[in-house]
């Protein structure tokens, strides 16, 4: 376990933000492991109260984390385990779930309980454009994967898909979840989104009560995966794919569990299960290299001004 590094207040953090931001440059976001990661930090700190949940790595060494608190962005490198806070929030608004779009830089944001989905530019900060996905109750727009020319939103509270396009023009799609999708009322549903390995639709976590679902994004029709090895995922929070590998973060479990997909994504069978003794409620994943790195949210702990949160890394295999 790597010493934890001194945790920088929000003040702080805010005060001494004034670093340049890098050029992003397209890729494939997996990247490419090599001896030197080895050294890299396994665990860098948040400002105190960030209230963290969303992760999301492009193809360069920098983590962009969303808050809850307020809805900013900080931005780690990788190499150092030294950020900033790259996009400024404001009250009322949350990140919740993100992903960088490498093709233009742009952070594609949700909104939760705001019902929005906002994009962000990584390079600069600013804010680029926000939609309105939903009402301003009765909604949690909880996660986003980039699938085609859209950006693929959940909505926990909600039986349905938002796509929104990929990049700064066009419309927002509602796609309803129909076929073996059951909303049920006052719980989470739908939250951490992936594509299939065939890149024809996506993989959903049902957090209640810990299901994984095929969604045609043509349709909307919604096929339980069989799970193989475990009778659920329950709380079930944040998904990353590699391959047909499929990590399933369970938050309040403090586990990561590794299932691999049959061809069409009908069958998940357990591999294994990651644990490590930092994981304080780690929300969701995002890969570097050989590495997933994982958010702390600690739902279970006092979400405060002054509770300290932080970000840990752990090998993939």
């Amino acid at each position: 376990m790597t010493p934890q590094q001194p945790r920088p207040t929000r003040r702080a953090v805010l005060g001494g933000a004034t670093a340049t931001a890098l050029a992003l440059v397209a890729g494939t976001g997996s990247a490419q492991a090599t001896g030197r990661s080895s050294a890299w930090p396994t665990e860098f700190p948040l400002p105190d109260g960030w209230l963290p949940e969303g992760i999301t790595i492009g193809s360069r060494p920098y983590a962009y984390m969303g808050s809850r608190a307020d809805g900013a962005i900080y931005r780690t490198d990788l190499r150092t385990g030294k950020g900033r806070v790259l996009h400024d929030g404001a009250p009322g608004l949350a990140a919740i779930g993100l992903k960088l779009d490498d093709r233009d830089g742009l952070l594609h944001v949700a909104g939760g309980a705001g019902g929005t989905a906002r994009l962000v530019d990584a390079r600069t900060g600013d804010l680029v454009r926000t939609y309105e996905l939903t009402g301003s109750t009765g909604h949690f727009v909880n996660d986003v994967v980039l699938l085609g020319d859209r950006a693929w939103f959940t909505d926990s509270r909600d039986a349905v898909l938002y796509g929104v396009p990929r990049g700064r023009r066009g419309e927002v799609r509602a796609l309803p979840l129909g076929g073996d999708w059951e909303q049920l009322p006052d719980v989470n549903n739908a939250n951490g989104i992936v594509s299939t390995p065939d890149g024809r639709g996506v993989i959903v976590v049902k957090s209640t009560p810990g299901e994984l679902y095929r969604v045609s994004l043509r349709t909307g029709h919604a096929t339980r995966i069989a799970l193989s090895g475990v009778e659920n995922v329950v709380n079930g929070d944040g998904l990353v794919r590699v391959g047909r590998t499929l990590y399933v973060v369970q938050n309040r479990l403090n586990v990561v569990t590794v299932f691999e997909l049959d061809a069409d994504a009908t069958t998940a069978t357990l591999r294994r299960s990651i644990t490590d003794p930092r994981f304080d409620v780690p929300a969701t994943a995002a890969r570097f290299g050989d590495r997933l790195y994982l958010v702390n949210a600690r739902f279970t702990s006092p979400q405060t001004p002054e509770t300290t949160f932080t970000a840990v890394a752990v090998p993939l295999r």
